[in-house]
This record gives structure tokens, sequence and C-alpha cells, in this order.
């Protein structure tokens, strides 16, 4: 009798274990169907994107085109590198320095004691009281792309802008950017094609205060004045005859030494993203 007990024991002993091995696996094969094949996690669904307004602030280099084919600024040609996520604001303006741009028709002709045009108000231009409208301007999350330093560089008014003149605007511009959540970034001014030799150089200025109000404000740059030379030399654009109307160059640049033909625009807003996308901005995400 009593090895009779022993051995029905046993019997359901093994009968529930079967029960509760069969139950769990049921549970972990419900569990892969659940998650996929592999047991793994199932991968979270990726969050819509943001939209952004990228604006740009800069002179013609970086200008939408007129009605002439030439000049073409390379900010006209920067909306095509993005995916649909991303609105570009164009508001560079031909022949402006940082202070004409900022201080449109309240600049005078004339030098005060310190060496800088007089303002005859303070009142800033229409565009850049767009830009810091609470409603329809800068935003948290926007980008401001800030490039001059061409027409800065005269030395006369209301063009002229000294170096400490010139950090303080800039540094102005990324402060009210800064104070919207939107995101500054600095360029240095594109070159103009000149050569040494067989060489393209550099030869624009206001680049150090460029990466000074960087550094200071802790704003990316993007040096596409050695961006645009290296590209330069990489065409073989040197040495040069001085015809900018024909050939390689003439297909890059206006009938002169600075402005550029839609392609020319092209592969320098090409640059630009480049650099974004070297530095990770966040902006980077939303390129092509």
């Amino acid at each position: 009798m009593k090895n009779l007990r022993t051995v029905i024991t046993a019997a359901l002993v093994i009968a529930l274990s079967s029960l509760g091995l069969g139950a769990a696996a049921a549970a972990d094969s419900a569990a892969k169907h659940c998650t996929g094949t592999s047991g793994a996690p199932a991968p979270a669904t990726r969050a819509a994107a943001q939209p952004v307004t990228v604006w740009l602030a800069g002179d013609s280099t970086m200008a939408n085109p007129g009605s002439a084919r030439c000049p073409v600024g390379w900010g006209s040609q920067f909306d095509a590198l993005f995916n649909s996520d991303v609105t570009v604001r164009n508001q560079a303006v031909g022949g402006r320095s940082i202070q004409t741009w900022l201080y449109e028709g309240n600049v005078s002709s004339t030098k005060g004691s310190d060496g800088e045009c007089r303002l005859t108000s303070t009142a800033y231009s229409a565009r850049w009281q767009a830009m810091l409208n609470a409603s329809t301007g800068m935003k948290a999350g926007d980008y401001l792309f800030i490039q001059f330093g061409i027409n800065d560089s005269s030395s006369t008014c209301p063009r002229h802008v000294g170096p400490a003149r010139y950090r303080q605007l800039m540094t102005t511009m990324v402060q009210a950017a800064l104070a919207r959540g939107a995101h500054p970034v600095l360029l240095t001014p594109v070159a103009a094609i000149t050569c040494s030799g067989g060489t393209a150089t550099k030869n624009r200025g206001f680049v150090n205060e460029t990466f000074a109000v960087g550094s200071a404000t802790r704003a990316p740059v993007v040096d596409l004045q050695s961006l645009s030379v290296s590209l330069y030399n990489s065409l073989r654009f040197c040495p040069h005859n001085g015809d900018y109307g024909s050939g390689p160059v003439g297909a890059f640049f206006c009938n002169d030494h600075t402005h550029f033909e839609t392609y020319g625009a092209q592969r320098i807003a090409g640059l630009v993203a480049g650099d974004v996308r070297r530095q990770d901005l966040p902006l980077a995400g939303y390129l092509r």
C-alpha cells in the first residue's frame, strides 16, 4: 500500500510539472508573438518631427535672386537641402553690412568721433522687427543663420562697420535669437575667387570677430570662408586669367569674382549644409 501511494504521488508531481511547463511555454510564445520573433521589445514609434523655420540674415552672397539671372545667393538654394519639415525664410539683402541690415535707413553717411557711422535713429529695420515678432517671428527650435563681413569692410559710411561694433551687433542678434529659444549659427563671409599663382586664397575680413562672438555666446560657427576657398582649390579655379564669363569659373561665378551663378550658389549651400552635419547640429536631422 505504501509503495502504491509513492507511485501515485510521483505521477501527480510529474503531471503538474508538465502542465506548468506547458503554461510557461505558451506564455513565452504569446510574448514573442507580441514583440517579434526575437523576443526583443518592439521599437518605439518615432515621434513626429517638429516643423522648423531657418531664418537667414546676410548680404547678396546669401540673398534670393532678383529679376536678373545673376547674382544668386546661396541662401536661395538652402531650402532644397532639407525635408518638408523645414521652411527657409531668407531675409538677406544685397549691399548690406550688419549695421545697415539692422538699421535700414537710419545709418547716416558721416562718422562719429568713435569712427563708426552715426545712427539717426535706433529703430530697427522692418525685416529685423519681423523676426523679433512674438507671434510670427523666431520661435523656440528655429534657427538664425547670420553671415556678414563683406560690405562691412567699406571705409565709407553707411556701410562701414568697425571690428568692435561688428562684434556688438552680431552679439545683439545672437542674444535675441537665444531669448526666443532659437538657435543662432554664425558664418564667416564666403570668399571671392582670388588667386596666388595656382592657389585660391582667403580675402575676407571679420573672421576673427565672428569666431569671437561664437566663443563668447557658445554659438556654432561655420567657417564658410575656409570651406569656400578649399572648394575653389578642389575645382582648380586657379590660376585664373580674369575672365569670369567662361569656363568652370564662369559656370560658378557671375561676371565678377564675388557673386554666384545658380550652380555656384548650390555648391556653397552644400558646404553650409555639410558643416551643419559635420558639427552634428540638431538641424542636421532634417537634411535630405
